[in-house]
């Protein structure tokens, strides 16, 4: 069995790779490698899955005050390299990171992998009505 490991830091991530993965995303067509480096030199947290020969397989992002709150963001997994819980294991390595030690508020969004979260402790919004949002279309770049 293939063993995955998961890293955190700029310096550890294949923006080339991570540009290539997040612009096959519903949320992200097309994404170029400068909003990607942008996004994440932004985040308070990057994190990125790799493989045994040090490829890049997996890769997700954090943006916080890294005290109260945090959205994780960005999460994808390379479509070769799914159900094989590297998700599941980028999840557990950022809700257990010792940046984000005080956070008590965790948010997300997600499309299809709510059973994925689900086993994180992740529910659905206890109070919908509350959350306010703008969303604007995506400008292209």
């Amino acid at each position: 069995m293939e063993e995955f490991r998961i890293s955190d830091g700029m310096e550890m991530m294949d923006f080339p790779k991570v540009t290539q993965m997040q612009s096959k995303s519903f949320w992200s067509p097309g994404i170029k490698i400068d909003e990607v480096v942008k996004g994440a030199s932004n985040s308070a947290l990057v994190v990125g899955a790799f493989d045994n020969a040090h490829n890049q397989v997996g890769y997700a992002r954090v943006v916080s005050d890294k005290t109260r709150f945090a959205y994780i963001m960005d999460v994808y997994v390379d479509e070769n390299f799914r159900k094989k819980g590297i998700g599941r294991k980028m999840i557990s390595y950022i809700l257990s990171h010792y940046e984000l030690k005080d956070v008590y508020q965790w948010l997300l969004i997600t499309k299809d992998a709510h059973e994925v979260y689900s086993k994180a402790g992740f529910k659905p919004i206890s109070n919908p009505l509350a959350w306010m949002e703008i969303r604007n279309q995506r400008p292209i770049r």
